[in-house]
């Protein structure tokens, strides 16, 4: 099992060997007190057999110790800590590797559930579209009522329809499904990524297989986003989020003249908004990961990606001012991460 050898597992017990429903996964950085609410809202799922497992990846000793006491005799859950950060990307794929649930949820340390019948609704979805891949939950802002924008991470033009369903080509990280068979299929996240983008990269692997990538606003979570900022704009993020972005263009067959635009997109966002230092960082670090493997796009993703998000990003004029113009330092992640 990948990386088992650098766990230690300090509460509950690996889930059964029967199936089962799903499992919902966790992973923990501090933040206790909303990584105690995200756990009980997990547990409090109902309508199905799901298992929770956490993945605490560096949390101070006493919250790590606190969260084992409070959840040893909880059943259907585990708590695992790891010796070292494998980022989002890997500690997801941890954490997907240690469960056989048909359906793979995840939840942000900092989200709950909106209600107890999210995680069922969803296996319910999954077994009503055969050919549903991965599903993109409804993030909304603290109270529930009007969604969260800086986990919108779909065309900005789309944000009315948060409420309804289409299809798409990412979700966002802080609450969504996936079907394991579509996740083993596409290999999981490139945990080279570490954060940012890792999701999309996923998306682009499971359309190329021919899965699709859904969008239900009637399935929700609450994103009480966390004031503490781990990494900033203007360091390791913004390098992360530049890198992994050209990366992916590698991936599908970009050549560099082809992302000179982009390149140039983030350089001027990165002066404007006092981040060109890490920018030009992001930018070396694709170069310094390029890989010689290309993968050819097939035509039914390219109709594929056409339909479902070209065609919502608007002109050229508007995406200039929204993806250059735009300011990273003030804008979330997962905004960003719709209009770069």
């Amino acid at each position: 099992m990948p990386g088992e050898t650098a766990l230690r597992l300090l509460a509950g017990q690996r889930p059964v060997i029967d199936a089962y429903d799903a499992d919902i996964i966790i992973l923990s950085l501090n933040r206790p007190a909303e990584t105690i609410e995200a756990i009980q809202s997990a547990r409090a799922q109902r309508g199905g057999t799901f298992h929770v497992t956490v993945l605490d990846q560096g949390s101070a000793p006493e919250t790590v110790r606190n969260l084992a006491r409070m959840f040893s005799g909880a059943p259907h859950f585990t708590f695992y800590s790891s010796v070292e950060n494998l980022g989002v990307a890997g500690g997801r794929n941890l954490l997907a590797s240690l469960g056989h649930g048909q359906i793979i949820v995840a939840l942000d340390n900092d989200a709950v559930f909106a209600e107890k019948w999210v995680v069922a609704r969803a296996v319910r979805a999954f077994g009503q579209r055969p050919e549903l891949g991965a599903l993109g939950f409804n993030i909304l802002c603290a109270g529930g009522l009007r969604p969260d924008k800086s986990s919108w991470g779909y065309p900005l033009r789309l944000i009315s329809r948060f409420k309804d369903r289409f299809d798409t080509t990412t979700f966002v990280g802080a609450g969504h499904a996936i079907r394991r068979v579509t996740w083993n299929a596409a290999g999981g996240y490139d945990p080279s990524f570490f954060f940012t983008w890792e999701e999309y990269d996923f998306c682009l692997s499971a359309i190329a297989l021919g899965w699709k990538i859904g969008y239900d606003g009637a399935l929700a979570v609450i994103h009480n986003v966390s004031p503490e900022a781990r990494i900033g704009w203007n360091t390791a993020r913004t390098t992360y989020f530049v890198r992994n972005r050209l990366l992916i263009g590698r991936k599908w067959g970009a050549s560099w003249l082809a992302l000179t635009p982009r390149m140039l997109g983030y350089l001027i966002k990165g002066q404007r908004n006092g981040c060109l230092n890490a920018t030009v960082s992001g930018i070396r670090a694709a170069y310094a990961a390029d890989s010689p493997v290309r993968r050819k796009m097939p035509k039914e993703m390219r109709r594929y990606i056409a339909a479902n998000e070209t065609r919502h990003r608007g002109s050229w004029l508007e995406r200039l001012r929204v993806e250059v113009l735009g300011r990273i330092n003030t804008t979330p992640e997962h905004v960003q991460r719709a209009r770069g």
